[in-house]
């Protein structure tokens, strides 16, 4: 009896021990990552070093042509500016859902959530109705004596940074809300206890502890605006280019393929770096409200 068992195969967990029986299960998405995920990036990249010819020809295009230049900086202007007023914006409805009673609090996060299940191309429509010529913005302002032409306020950046500042807002709003959640408002009565006025206690004590959340938040938010498509094409009439857009237009018109895998690459890269920037500054953790 004891050679049989002896004999007998030792269950799985004994062969591999524990950290293989972790990779085994772990293998199929990791055999899926490789296959759909990284194979394809290394495609672009090769691509983008390749084609038309082997070298740097393409990259050296970052410092030598105007019209690559010109739709990187058009795209981190638009970034920047939609970052930084989507941030303003997200802060002050994060800092009222915070202290909303719970009834209210629902009601202003159903608020928040509803963007987030129409579709981009529905709302950015509905941004081309509301801004046009004839649009109702325009026709309020004509209405209260404000304007006597109507305002162009699309097919240029401004329309696009509208449109992609309504898109944003939930992004920047709910890990603002979930850093704000995590700090103790003991500590802003402990400071109007010392004599702090309302004003001094949120400068000194509550904006310094939610600055975490800011630069997630805007981090993540620049992240998302590098590449923006189809709000800039709609609110910008293809007089606006941001990198999403040519890099489209090279590979599906222009047959470029070199040159739109290599501001492909370009933009995978500045994304890799922000969130290894990000992944610095913040826990992802507490950003997100986990404890």
């Amino acid at each position: 009896m004891s050679r049989a068992g002896a004999a007998m195969p030792r269950p799985l967990l004994g062969r591999l021990g524990t950290v293989g029986v972790y990779w085994l299960f772990i293998a199929p998405a990791l055999l899926l990552l490789a296959s759909f995920y990284f194979y394809p990036l290394f495609g672009v990249l090769w691509v983008s070093v390749t084609e038309p010819k082997p070298g740097l020809g393409n990259y050296a295009l970052l410092l030598s042509s105007a019209a690559v230049e010109h739709v990187l900086l058009t795209t981190a202007r638009i970034s920047a500016l939609t970052t930084a007023v989507t941030i303003i914006l997200g802060y002050v409805v994060a800092y009222a859902l915070v202290h909303l009673s719970p009834r209210a609090r629902r009601w202003m996060f159903l608020g928040v959530l509803l963007p987030l299940w129409i579709s981009v191309l529905a709302r950015a429509f509905a941004w081309v109705t509301l801004l046009r010529a004839q649009g109702l913005v325009n026709q309020l302002l004509q209405a209260l004596g404000l304007i006597d032409q109507p305002l162009q306020l699309m097919w240029n950046e401004l329309g696009i940074t509208i449109g992609m500042i309504h898109y944003m807002l939930p992004y920047a709003i709910l890990p603002l809300y979930a850093n704000m959640r995590g700090i103790d408002v003991r500590l802003l009565a402990a400071a109007r206890g010392l004599g702090a006025t309302r004003l001094q206690a949120f400068a000194r004590v509550f904006l310094p502890l939610s600055l975490p959340g800011i630069v997630g938040a805007g981090v993540l938010v620049f992240i998302f605006s590098l590449g923006f498509f189809v709000t800039p094409a709609i609110l910008g009439g293809n007089r606006i280019l941001m990198i999403a857009q040519y890099i489209s237009i090279q590979i599906l018109e222009v047959v470029r393929w070199g040159l739109g895998a290599m501001m492909a690459t370009v933009l995978m890269a500045a994304v890799l770096v922000l969130m290894a920037l990000l992944a610095r500054i913040v826990d992802f953790r507490r950003l997100f409200g986990a404890h």
